[in-house]
């Protein structure tokens, strides 16, 4: 059967291409059921930024190792101009300063620097002695790479998206070797530094989410509206939902965002537990398939790359669930490859696109020690 099947064909990832195809259709289902039974204008849309990001993926696994690792800090500054832009000239939309304005799109940079930082670190500790994990020279350099951004997109403000950054910067920093009793040292500190943070740092709005968080039902119909109504979307799916376009939470405009951040209630609506443990089990593939590239990799900066990008994946997806369940504050962090979003789909793609990277880097490479 092999000898059938053309080469370039066979040699794909198929293992994670073909739920990852599955999962992007099934959210076109659910978008074209948010949109009241039209392909327009979420499900065209999100279908068509797939395609385009998957030839941008399919152009990134032509990239060699060196080419990656050459342009990783040129990158890492780019991206960090664009962000110092938005906060010039950026475009502002929902109250919020966070896109660039390029004429024939609305760019979000600090989406790009979720899959950049990983890159930069990897780049970092890959040229860093490994007798220097255990000194300042391990944690100051890392430390500034990842805090500039971050502050650069509290400012915006975008908490969601600040804490993603820090999180795949923080996976790469742990898996590079870094000593543990600096990450519990970091955990301490986040605690004395979180009552501060949270009256002087978070906007009045953040405030509310996290106070809402903890008792939804103290303003059902104010800010615990959002949580209160996913609820009972996902609650009233009940095993098997209520079936494909009939979703009443979503279709009477109870939900909030049913095509963008709470797309995981508009599908639990229609489809029940078992359609949302069909997602969450696409969602397990994808990411064990990508585990499992990081742990098969020749060399460190490959191997923290594929593993930062997994972990990416994961806080979207995680996050996402969690807030749409009641289990996390609203932090505004769609569900990958299912909402409908340019931002969400390109940083995903770019992590798939690297992970199916570092996958032919190891498929070509001799098997060597990592160093």
């Amino acid at each position: 059967m092999n000898s059938l099947i053309p080469a370039p064909i066979a040699r794909q990832p198929w293992q994670m291409l073909i739920p990852l195809f599955v999962l992007v259709a099934f959210g076109g289902a659910v978008l074209f059921s948010a949109a009241g039974g039209s392909m327009s204008p979420y499900a065209s849309s999100h279908l068509i930024r797939f395609g385009v990001f998957m030839v941008v993926a399919a152009i990134m696994t032509r990239f060699s190792r060196e080419f990656v690792r050459f342009f990783a800090y040129p990158v890492y500054a780019l991206v960090l101009i664009m962000l110092m832009a938005v906060e010039a000239i950026g475009f502002v939309g929902g109250g919020s300063q966070r896109w660039l304005d390029l004429g024939f799109m609305q760019l979000q940079p600090s989406e790009l620097m979720k899959p950049v930082i990983v890159l930069t670190l990897a780049r970092f500790y890959d040229t860093l002695p490994a007798g220097m994990t255990h000194s300042w020279r391990a944690v100051v350099p890392s430390g500034v790479l990842i805090g500039i951004p971050m502050a650069l997109v509290l400012l915006q403000p975008d908490l969601g998206t600040a804490l993603a950054i820090g999180f795949g910067g923080a996976v790469v920093m742990f898996l590079a070797g870094l000593p543990l009793k600096w990450f519990g040292m970091g955990a301490a500190a986040a605690v004395i530094i979180a009552p501060l943070a949270f009256f002087f740092g978070l906007q009045p709005y953040q405030q509310r989410r996290v106070f809402t968080f903890l008792d939804p039902e103290s303003d059902p119909l104010g800010s615990g509206y959002h949580i209160t109504q996913s609820k009972i979307a996902i609650g009233s799916g009940g095993l098997t939902g209520k079936g494909f376009n009939e979703g009443s939470q979503s279709h009477l405009n109870y939900l909030p965002e049913p095509h963008t951040d709470f797309v995981f209630a508009t599908m639990a609506e229609e489809w029940g537990l078992l359609g949302g443990i069909v997602v969450i089990g696409i969602f397990a593939l994808i990411i064990r398939w990508g585990w499992r590239v990081a742990i098969r990799s020749n060399d460190r900066f490959s191997r923290l790359l594929a593993a930062g990008m997994v972990a990416t994946i994961f806080f979207y997806t995680a996050i996402n669930l969690m807030m749409v369940m009641g289990l996390a504050p609203v932090v505004g962090i769609p569900l990958p490859f299912m909402s409908h979003g340019g931002s969400s789909m390109m940083t995903n793609m770019i992590c798939i696109g690297t992970l199916m990277m570092v996958n032919r880097w190891n498929r070509e490479a001799p098997k060597m020690g990592i160093r």
